[in-house]
């Protein structure tokens, strides 16, 4: 699985894909990340890559052919027609958990594209036929943080980039109250306790538990 990220900020990325298990998936080569940068892709000496809106309102709108050029040089290095092509927005499809699943069986490119300021030319979606894809009902200062959410869950789905596949939460069953050593917490003088299921070995009763405790 490759993701190409179209953005002004790759720096950004450098910390979050050099830790744990993303940098281990890169080594290893299960994953791969590349970043066009659209000031790459302009005509001017300054590398303008924004403009004030037709037809008024605050703040700037990325140009469309700085980003069109840069899913271009995309297209040259993986030769395949096959590519997915996702414009990060707080206006698009909600994306899940499914969603990832669903990109990492379908595809082995993919294309994500973090705006900036107000947003992105809408001619850039119209002729790439791109999906509009929202990590959530808020608005952020760029698209390079719900790059990094969807490469990150996309890229667990992929067999081999977490330790056991196991850890997948639909191959196992999970609870969302979990308990480590020590088995007995004291704290403030008071023993707050693993509920004793957990610590019997019996499985199915422990199963049964995190069902309910979900």
């Amino acid at each position: 699985m490759n993701f190409h990220i179209i953005t002004i900020f790759p720096k950004m990325f450098g910390s979050y894909l050099a830790g744990s298990i993303l940098a281990r998936a890169i080594k290893e080569k299960k994953i791969g990340v590349k970043f066009y940068n659209p000031r790459d892709f302009t005509k001017d000496k300054h590398h303008k890559v924004d403009d004030r809106a037709y037809g008024g309102g605050p703040g700037m709108v990325m140009y469309a052919e700085p980003i069109l050029k840069a899913v271009e040089r995309v297209k040259l290095k993986v030769k395949s027609k096959k590519l997915k092509v996702i414009i990060l927005s707080p206006s698009g499809k909600k994306f899940t958990n499914t969603y990832a699943r669903d990109l990492a069986k379908k595809h082995k490119n993919i294309i994500l594209i973090s705006g900036r300021y107000e947003g992105i030319d809408a001619r850039v979606k119209k002729i790439l036929k791109a999906e509009e894809v929202s990590i959530g009902d808020y608005v952020l200062t760029g698209g390079e943080l719900p790059a990094m959410v969807i490469i990150d869950s996309v890229a667990r789905q992929i067999k081999g980039v977490l330790g056991k596949f196991e850890s997948l939460e639909e191959n196992r069953v999970s609870s969302s109250i979990m308990y480590t050593r020590p088995e007995t917490l004291i704290y403030k003088g008071n023993k707050n306790k693993v509920p004793k299921v957990l610590l019997s070995g019996h499985q199915a009763k422990i199963n049964e538990w995190k069902k309910k405790n979900k």
